[in-house]
C-alpha cells in the first residue's frame, strides 16, 4: 500500500481508552500520512467510558507519540476537544509539545473556501437531544458495539471483511436517521449564518460530503466503525477516506469519485486509494 501526501486531514471519535478504538487502523493511517495541517476534531479520548473501565493499548500508545512527533517535525496539529474528552477544555488556549488546543477553528481550503471547524456537540440542544437522551442512546450505543465487537471477531476467523453491525442498526432505526438529518441541517445553518462555504464535524460517527443549500456539510466518521478521515488535497478539494481492512476514497467534493466516475482526473496521491477498493490489507 503506498503513502500519500495532502495538505489538511481531519480525524475525530477516535475514543482512546476504549477497546472499541480501531487503534491498529488509524496508526496505520497516520504513518502514511503526510500532511501540511492535522486537526483533531475531538473525542480523541473517551474519558466517560474511562470512568468505568480503562483500556489501554500499545496501538494507542503509539498514536500519541505518532501524533506528537508530526507536530514536533513541522506539521501543523491542532485538537478540539469534543464532549467525551470535554474535560481537555481546560486546556483551550494552550499548546501540549506543539499542538494547539482550541475550542473550534476557521479552515480555509486551497481554493479559498471558508470551513467551520468544530466537534458538533454543541448542536445537541438545537436537535432537541438533551445530556441525559445522549448518555441514553450512548449506553445503546456501547450495548451494539459490544455485539459488534464479537461479530467482528467471528468475521475474521472466518476470513470476512470488516462489517459494523451498529452501523447496519443505525441506517434502519428512523428515530437515529431523523435525528442525523436535524443535526446536518443544523451545523449547515451554523456554516451559512456565519458566513462561511461549508462545514466540517465528526460527533455523530456518520461520516459524509454532501452539498446542502449551497453549504458543503462534511462530517469526518469515526474510528469506531467506520475508519474514516477526512482529508484536503493540495487542489482544495475535500475527500473521505475510509481506511479498515482495506483503504478506499468514498466520496469527494469534486464529484471526481465513485462508480462510473473519471478516475483519472484524481490526484495522482489519492487515484491509488481508488484503485485500492479491490485490494485487501488485514490488519492485526
Amino acid at each position: 500500500m503506498s503513502s500519500f501526501d495532502c495538505r489538511t486531514a481531519f480525524v475525530s471519535d477516535v475514543h482512546l481508552g476504549t477497546r472499541d478504538c480501531r487503534a491498529a487502523y488509524l496508526l496505520d493511517f497516520l504513518k502514511r500520512l503526510d500532511c501540511d495541517r492535522l486537526v483533531l476534531v475531538g473525542d480523541v479520548f473517551d474519558l466517560w467510558a474511562m470512568r468505568r473501565r480503562v483500556v489501554w493499548t500499545r496501538e494507542q500508545s503509539a498514536i500519541l507519540e505518532h501524533v506528537f512527533a508530526l507536530a514536533e517535525n513541522g506539521t501543523e496539529v491542532i485538537y478540539i476537544p469534543g464532549n467525551h474528552d470535554e474535560h481537555m477544555r481546560r486546556l483551550i488556549g494552550s499548546e501540549i509539545r506543539g499542538v494547539r488546543i482550541l475550542r473550534n477553528m476557521e479552515h480555509e481550503t486551497a481554493d479559498g473556501r471558508r470551513f467551520l471547524v468544530s466537534h458538533g456537540d454543541e448542536f445537541d440542544d438545537e436537535v432537541r437531544h438533551s445530556r441525559f437522551q445522549h448518555h441514553i442512546g450512548d449506553l445503546s450505543y456501547q450495548f451494539l458495539l459490544q455485539i459488534s465487537y464479537w461479530v467482528d471477531r467471528l468475521r475474521r476467523r472466518m476470513q470476512r471483511p470488516y462489517w459494523s453491525l451498529s452501523t447496519w442498526a443505525k441506517t434502519r432505526v428512523g428515530r437515529v436517521r431523523d435525528y442525523i438529518g436535524r443535526f446536518e441541517a443544523a451545523a449547515t445553518r451554523a456554516a451559512r449564518e456565519g458566513g462561511y462555504d461549508g462545514y466540517i464535524g465528526g460527533h455523530i460517527h456518520k461520516a459524509a460530503i454532501s452539498p446542502r443549500h449551497g453549504i458543503l456539510y462534511c462530517n469526518t466518521g469515526d474510528w469506531v466503525e467506520h475508519c474514516t478521515a477526512l482529508i484536503e488535497d493540495h487542489g482544495g478539494y475535500l475527500h473521505l477516506v475510509h481506511w479498515s481492512d482495506h483503504a478506499r476514497l468514498d466520496a469527494s467534493d469534486s464529484g471526481r469519485t465513485g462508480a462510473g466516475r473519471d478516475t483519472g482526473r484524481l490526484p495522482p496521491e489519492l487515484a491509488w486509494l481508488y484503485a485500492a477498493a479491490a485490494t485487501t490489507t488485514t490488519l492485526r
